[in-house]
C-alpha cells in the first residue's frame, strides 16, 4: 500500500493545543464498521457503549522528563531526548544538532549530570552513557523536562495533565493518549458498572511517533518498544474471553501491546519484551474486539493502525466528518470509540 493513501486534509486550527477540563468532557465519535455509522457523543457517555463483564486494557505507562538541555565541553547547545534505557547508564536517544554531536562527544547538565557519546543507531540517534553521582531519576526529574509533540506550541501549566490518571511505569517520551480522557471517578464508574480494568506497560518511544518515509509503507520498519504483560490481566482476558465479554484496548499502544503478546485468539503471553510490531491493513486482530483512540496525523502507523481495525476507506470518511464537524485533534484532542472490527477481521 501507498503512503499517500493514508492522507487526509487538516486545518491548523483544529490541532488541539490545550487539555479540556474535566478530562472525560470532550466529544467522542462512535463508529460502528460493521454498519458502517458514524455517531457522536461525549467521553463521559463512554458506558452506554459497553457491556457488564466487559474490559478494557490501558497502558499504565508514565511519561519521564526525556529533554535534557545541555552544553558540549566547546560551549555549544545540545539536546538529548531519551528514547529507550539500554542498561542503568546507557540510553538509546534523538540528538540536537545532529551532526555535530559525533561519537566521544560529552555532554554537560550542570554540575549533577553528564553524557558520553558511545555510538549511533540504526535511525539516526545516538547511544549515550550518563555519568552522574545519586539516584538517576531523581536528578532527570529535576534537569529533564516532560516532552511536547511538536504540533503543540503552548507552554502546559500542569505537566501532569500529559499523563493518565493512572500511570505507575516510568519510561515513556509521550504519553498513551487516548487514556488522557480518563478520569478516576469515570473508572470508577465503569468498575461498579461491571466491566473489568485491566494493565499492561508499553514504553511509548520512536515505534510509536517515529514518521513513515517510505512511499510503499510495508517496507517501513518499526522502532523496539518495551512492553510488559502481568499474569492478573493475561488471567483477566482468558476469563472474559471464556465468558463472551470484549477486550476493549485503550489506545494504540495498549493494542500493540496486547497482538504482540498474543499466543492465539484468547491468550496473551505474561512477561516482559520489546516489539517491533506494525499493524497495517491486512493484519488479522487475534485478541482485541474493541478500540478506544484518539484521531492521528496524516500518514502515521498509528493512522494505518486503525485503518487495519476498522477500515481504511470508513476511517477516512470518519476523519473528513470530524473535520467537519470541528472535533479537536491529536494528543490533547477528541476521542474515538472503534465498537468492533472491521468485516475484514
Amino acid at each position: 500500500m501507498f503512503l499517500s493513501e493514508f492522507d487526509y486534509d487538516l486545518p491548523e486550527e483544529l490541532i488541539a493545543q490545550r487539555p479540556i477540563e474535566p478530562r472525560n468532557s470532550s466529544r467522542l465519535m462512535v463508529l460502528d464498521p460493521a454498519r458502517q455509522t458514524i455517531g457522536h457523543e461525549k467521553f463521559f457517555d463512554l458506558q452506554k457503549f459497553l457491556s457488564a463483564g466487559d474490559t478494557l486494557i490501558f497502558n499504565d505507562t508514565r511519561v519521564i522528563p526525556a529533554r535534557l538541555i545541555g552544553h558540549k565541553s566547546t560551549g555549544a547547545r545540545a539536546e538529548i531526548f531519551l528514547l529507550r534505557r539500554l542498561d542503568a547508564v546507557t540510553w538509546e536517544t534523538l540528538v540536537k544538532p545532529g551532526r555535530k554531536i559525533i561519537e566521544g562527544a560529552e555532554i554537560f547538565f550542570g554540575n549533577e549530570l553528564s553524557c558520553e557519546v558511545v555510538g549511533r543507531t540504526n535511525f539516526g540517534g545516538r547511544v549515550v552513557k550518563f555519568k552522574f553521582n545519586g539516584v538517576f531519576e531523581e536528578i532527570l526529574d529535576r534537569l529533564g523536562e516532560t516532552p511536547l509533540p511538536p504540533y503543540i506550541h503552548e507552554k502546559l501549566d500542569d505537566s501532569e495533565r500529559y499523563q493518565t490518571v493512572y500511570n505507575r511505569e516510568r519510561g515513556s517520551a509521550a504519553a498513551p493518549t487516548a487514556g488522557l480522557h480518563f478520569t478516576t471517578e469515570q473508572m470508577d464508574e465503569l468498575k461498579n458498572f461491571g466491566v473489568n480494568l485491566g494493565f499492561v506497560t508499553l514504553h511509548v518511544g520512536l515505534g510509536t511517533f517515529r514518521p513513515v518515509q517510505v512511499e510503499t509503507i510495508e517496507q517501513h520498519e518499526m522502532h523496539e518498544e518495551f512492553f510488559s504483560v502481568p499474569q492478573e490481566t493475561a488471567d483477566l482476558i482468558r476469563e472474559t474471553r471464556q465468558r463472551g465479554g470484549k477486550i476493549i484496548a485503550v489506545g494504540t499502544t495498549s493494542i500493540r501491546t496486547l497482538e504482540a503478546a498474543a499466543v492465539d485468539n484468547q491468550t496473551v503471553a505474561v512477561g516482559s519484551s520489546s516489539t517491533k510490531i506494525f499493524i497495517y491493513p491486512g493484519y488479522k486482530f487475534k485478541i482485541v474486539d474493541a478500540l478506544i483512540t484518539n484521531f492521528h496525523l496524516p500518514k502515521s502507523t498509528l493512522l494505518m493502525l486503525v485503518s487495519a481495525f476498522a477500515g481504511r476507506e470508513f476511517i477516512l470518511r470518519a476523519y473528513r466528518e470530524a473535520v467537519n464537524e470541528r472535533y479537536r485533534f491529536f494528543s490533547f484532542g477528541d476521542a474515538m470509540f472503534i465498537t468492533g472490527r472491521s468485516a475484514a477481521n
